[in-house]
């Protein structure tokens, strides 16, 4: 272990043997101090729309396919011309250096090994150059928290392109912080420096809570601030936090290069659909005229297929690989999206699909009516 500012971080360095990623959680809040744990685990309120993300694949089925000529499915892809092995890249989460030492580092060079992406948060424990360096080219993509000052917000856009990143995650639901009980409970405050605001800052990151940090972020933002980005850096934005089919159509007219379909995880608005619950609709709204990434929930291999065959073209994921993280470092956070993505092989071959593409063609038994009341709007 490594002691940082009193807070106690997994230094572990090694492969898992992963029975599931559900399994991971009870053996990180072993490793992880309580105020962590309960940072990275919580949702907002008395947390049903985080339990719902996950229950809500159960909605649609999967039709086997039997008498097909499908043999070792094939799960490489692209998303913006990048070739990956997998549909499934790592979501930005903050502070990782809560899960382990080398936090989004290890985190990097874990997707650059797996041969995905790593979506870094503006709130990590190392900065924007830090990170893509340990990736060592690889491609990766950087969540911007817009600031109140724009001023700031170029500073971290220079770096991000400096440094190589692909595209920009313009997160969009997160004005604010939900109201999460855990980090109250816990009277939790960050331990550790956040690398791109330590720049800014002089180190005045640490020991802030999640209110504060929130606080300097801007409150409002607007389709002017999407195209504003996207002019300013270059890049493609894709705008996270899209819940419904009308945000989808402002955020492309806006100059949206993609959509990211999330509630962040259950950590914003409780009460709100889970984010699987909406996929369809939005999809149906975007019409493949711009890439969908999608997060919230997923915790298997058959979740990963049900997104794609509802609209989504990549998955996202966020809290299995920090337990991997602590777990075991780099090599832990690449063994979940690997696991993840063996599970995904086996649902397809059953399932009859041979590539991803097959995936994004294939039926499901629909049992949810808010696909069809969204679509209606």
């Amino acid at each position: 272990m490594t002691m940082t500012n009193g807070y106690e971080q997994s230094d572990r360095e090694e492969k898992l043997a992963i029975l599931n990623l559900p399994s991971l959680e009870e053996k990180a809040k072993e490793i992880i101090p309580t105020g962590g744990f309960g940072y990275i685990t919580e949702g907002s309120e008395y947390e049903w729309t985080l339990k719902e993300n996950t229950k809500a694949f159960d909605h649609v089925q999967i039709i086997p396919r039997v008498l097909t000529s499908v043999e070792n499915p094939s799960t490489e892809t692209q998303l913006l011309d990048i070739n990956l092995s997998m549909p499934i890249i790592a979501a930005p989460v903050a502070a990782q250096g809560l899960a382990h030492a080398r936090g989004e580092l290890a985190t990097a060079q874990g997707m650059a090994k797996a041969g995905t992406i790593m979506s870094q948060s503006t709130y990590g424990n190392a900065t924007i150059e830090e990170i893509a360096k340990e990736g060592n080219g690889a491609p990766q993509f950087f969540q911007l928290y817009m600031s109140k000052d724009w001023e700031i917000n170029k500073t971290w856009l220079d770096e991000a392109v400096n440094s190589g990143v692909k595209a920009i995650v313009m997160t969009v639901d997160s004005m604010l912080g939900g109201y999460r009980e855990a980090d109250i409970i816990n009277n939790f405050q960050f331990p550790i420096p956040m690398g791109n605001l330590e720049k800014l800052s002089a180190g005045d990151s640490k020991g802030k809570g999640i209110a504060e940090i929130y606080a300097a972020a801007a409150q409002v933002i607007l389709p002017s601030d999407v195209k504003k980005v996207a002019e300013y850096t270059g890049l493609p934005v894709f705008v996270k936090g899209i819940q419904s089919p009308e945000d989808a159509e402002i955020a492309i007219e806006a100059g949206a290069a993609g959509i990211w379909v999330s509630n962040h995880g259950g950590r914003q608005l409780n009460g709100g659909p889970a984010s699987f619950d909406v996929l369809k609709a939005i999809s149906d709204k975007v019409n493949k005229r711009v890439p969908i990434v999608f997060d919230s929930g997923v915790r298997r291999g058959s979740h990963v297929f049900k997104a794609l065959a509802n609209g989504a073209d990549i998955v996202a994921i966020g809290r299995p690989i920090l337990y991997g993280l602590a777990l075991g470092g780099a090599q832990g956070a690449q063994s979940v999206v690997e696991h993840l993505n063996h599970e995904l092989k086996i649902v397809m071959q059953l399932a009859g699909t041979q590539t991803v593409e097959d995936i994004k063609k294939a039926k499901l038994i629909r049992q949810n009516p808010i696909n069809d009341s969204l679509s209606e709007n």
